[in-house]
């Protein structure tokens, strides 16, 4: 008869301990999954901000290459309106050595 009620005792303890593990566990996930969020929020900051970074430089080395080229462009123009004459020995004479440079290559490739 003693028993009984000793059981229920038992039985009762046992769930609010099994409860308050349950509990600690449910607390420690959720902590281990706010952490994990944390983590990768700060990881994918990180990369947006080095994106930004590249985009940055990339657009200010195209930038300074678009001046340079138009620089280049420009003394083009001039040159070939100063020196027209030259200018068209120079087309020709680079024009003759690429071409005798492929058909080297050429020859040297149908030899091997």
């Amino acid at each position: 008869m003693f028993n009984h009620p000793f059981r229920i005792a038992s039985r009762h303890a046992a769930r609010e301990r099994a409860q308050h593990w349950s509990d600690e566990v449910g607390h420690a996930g959720n902590r281990w999954a706010d952490s994990a969020r944390e983590f990768a929020a700060q990881g994918l900051e990180r990369a947006a901000s080095r994106m930004r970074d590249l985009r940055e430089g990339v657009a200010e080395t195209t930038s300074a290459a678009q001046r340079h080229m138009g620089h280049y462009a420009e003394a083009t123009r001039r040159y070939v309106s100063d020196q027209p004459l030259r200018s068209a020995l120079i087309a020709a004479a680079a024009g003759g050595a690429l071409a005798a440079l492929i058909l080297s290559i050429r020859n040297r490739n149908e030899h091997d």
